[in-house]
């Protein structure tokens, strides 16, 4: 552990603008994230657990779980309603029998396409109060320091599956469909 060389009074600042920063940025994340997931009938940990089983193709619950940043039970009895609502299987492997593992079921990806595709369809409080910055510098920001922080939090495993997700989104969805998704709205 690297030696404190700051004062109460800085630390303290620091906690608290990071903490009432993050959690106003929640509450933003998490009014967008319900919105837009409402019509499917699914909760936040229901649809994150979706996201992570399409990106990943096959996490085990413990991967679901951590990168999820919910408890191993919280990932396995959410994941077992999605598996009877038809939308996630699990299995096991032949060379790993103590983890249980998570797929998506054909009806779990369509479900997941189509709530891509209607991304949207609803309001985004985030993306509408980061526009001004896009229109600023030419792209979102970036979060660099966060990530940082994350890292140093999580260790390099949670941050090696974070970015294999976005590549994963950034390799399956182009500009071009998104820009023709546009334009058939019109």
């Amino acid at each position: 552990m690297e030696e404190r060389n700051l004062s109460m009074k800085e630390a303290m600042l620091f906690s608290q603008r990071i903490g009432q920063l993050s959690k106003a940025l929640w509450k933003a994340v998490e009014k967008d994230w319900q919105a837009w997931i409402k019509p499917y009938d699914l909760n936040i940990n229901e649809h994150h657990i979706l996201w992570i089983s399409y990106h990943l193709k096959g996490a085990s619950i413990s991967d679901v779980a951590k990168f999820g940043v919910m408890h191993v039970s919280t990932a396995f009895n959410f994941s077992k309603k999605l598996e009877e609502r038809g939308l996630l299987a699990f299995s096991k492997k032949a060379e790993d029998k103590r983890n249980t593992y998570v797929e998506m079921t054909p009806e779990g990806e369509l479900l997941m396409e189509e709530m891509i595709e209607r991304y949207h369809d609803t309001p985004h409080a985030v993306i509408d109060g980061s526009m001004q910055l896009r229109s600023l510098y030419g792209k979102f920001p970036e979060f660099m320091d966060v990530m940082a922080m994350i890292r140093n939090i999580y260790g390099d495993d949670f941050m090696e599956i974070f970015e294999a997700s976005f590549k994963n989104i950034d390799d399956r969805f182009t500009e071009e469909k998104q820009i023709i998704h546009a334009a058939s709205k019109q």
